[in-house]
Parts: structure tokens; C-alpha cells; sequence
């Protein structure tokens, strides 16, 4: 069965089950930038870069923005919900890169 349009909900039954099965699918998109975000601090740890690239977090509230905006969705609320996340993500990186082996260490190893 695919799931109602927002128009097509009759009951507040049909609002929540099509509520809890975009949820799952967020879920599922979140851990797949999760782990994306977790190789970042892997690969950072053996170059110049951070936990935190301005121009980089820029480039991203403004592509958010633009496509929340092309899909009718507030653009204020996807760039509030981004920058929540953003921030969890670089906490989490430079806690990571806390614990990482020094930028300049040379074992020899590569990832």
C-alpha cells in the first residue's frame, strides 16, 4: 500500500502512520550521514582541517536553504534543524579528533 497524501488523510490514524514511516526513513538518512561524518574525522585526523570549516558549514545552510525553499518548506526551519545537527556532528568530530594519535604523528600507517 503507498502511503496517503497529506490531502488524502481522513483521520488522524492515516497522519500518523504516514508521520511515523517518514520518521523511519529519516532515521535511516541520518545514519547514513552519521557514518559519512564519522570517516570525515578519520580523514581529518591526517590533514590540516578541524572539526569546524566555516565556508564548508555555509556552503551547506545555503544549499538547505535553497532546496527547503524549492520544496515549499520554511527555509528558517531546515537551516534551525541543520545548524542543531551541524553542531551535534562537530562536537561529536572534535571529540574524535581529541582522542586521535597527534596530526603530526608519523607512524607510517595509512588510512
Amino acid at each position: 500500500m503507498s502511503p496517503r497524501q497529506p490531502q488524502d488523510c481522513t483521520e488522524m490514524v492515516h497522519v500518523r502512520e504516514a508521520i511515523d514511516d517518514i520518521d523511519k526513513h529519516l532515521v535511516d538518512l541520518m545514519a547514513k550521514r552519521f557514518a559519512y561524518v564519522d570517516r570525515a574525522w578519520q580523514i581529518k585526523q591526517h590533514g590540516p582541517e578541524g572539526a569546524v570549516v566555516p565556508w564548508r558549514i555555509q556552503q551547506v545552510i545555503d544549499k538547505v536553504r535553497d532546496r527547503a525553499d524549492e520544496r515549499g518548506l520554511p527555509p528558517e526551519l531546515a537551516e534551525a534543524l541543520w545548524r542543531q545537527m551541524i553542531g551535534w556532528f562537530i562536537q561529536y568530530e572534535e571529540e574524535q579528533l581529541a582522542h586521535s594519535p597527534p596530526r603530526d604523528a608519523k607512524d607510517g600507517s595509512q588510512d
